[in-house]
C-alpha cells in the first residue's frame, strides 16, 4: 500500500512539473518583452500578430515564437532579442539586416533578396529567395555559401 500511494505521489508531483513549463499559445504581444515588442513595432509596424506561442523549457530560460498574419515567423529569446526572421517568400525588412551582410548580398547577388536570417551566437544565417544559403560571422563578414539541392 504505501508503495503505490508513493508512486501516486510521484506521479502527480512529474504531472504537476510538466504542467508549469507547458507551452502558452495567446494572440497578445502584451506576453512578450517589452524588446520584442519594440522590434515588432520597428519593423513589422503594420503587421498584426496572428499567434504568440510562449516555450517554457524544463532547464532552458523561456523563449517566444511569434507568427505574424501575413505568415512572417519571428523568435526571441528570453530577453526579447530575435534569434530568427522568416518571411518564407516576402523580403525580410532591410532594417533588420546588419549593414554589412545587405551590402555583401546587394552586391554578390542582385537579383535575388533575403527571406530568413538566423543569429546565434556564432553567426548569421541567410537564406536568399533562389534557395542559396549565406553564413557571415557576427560581424557580417561573408563566410560559406550552401546551395539548395
Amino acid at each position: 500500500m504505501r508503495m503505490k500511494k508513493y508512486l501516486l505521489i510521484m506521479l502527480a508531483v512529474v504531472s504537476s512539473a510538466f504542467a508549469a513549463n507547458a507551452d502558452k499559445y495567446s494572440i497578445n504581444r502584451g506576453d512578450l518583452p517589452e524588446a520584442a515588442q519594440q522590434f515588432l513595432t520597428e519593423h513589422f509596424p503594420k503587421s498584426k500578430v496572428g499567434m504568440v506561442k510562449v516555450d517554457k523549457h524544463l532547464l532552458k530560460k523561456t523563449d517566444y515564437d511569434v507568427k505574424l498574419v501575413n505568415g512572417t515567423k519571428i523568435e526571441f529569446n528570453n530577453a526579447g532579442k530575435w534569434t530568427e526572421v522568416d518571411c518564407k517568400n516576402s523580403p525580410v525588412p532591410e532594417s533588420v539586416i546588419p549593414k554589412a551582410i545587405r551590402t555583401y548580398v546587394k552586391k554578390n547577388f542582385s537579383d535575388v533578396y533575403i527571406v530568413k536570417i538566423e543569429k546565434t551566437s556564432t553567426k548569421y544565417e541567410v537564406d536568399l529567395s533562389d534557395g542559396v544559403e549565406l553564413t557571415f560571422n557576427l560581424l557580417g563578414q561573408f563566410k560559406s555559401m550552401k546551395m539548395d539541392d
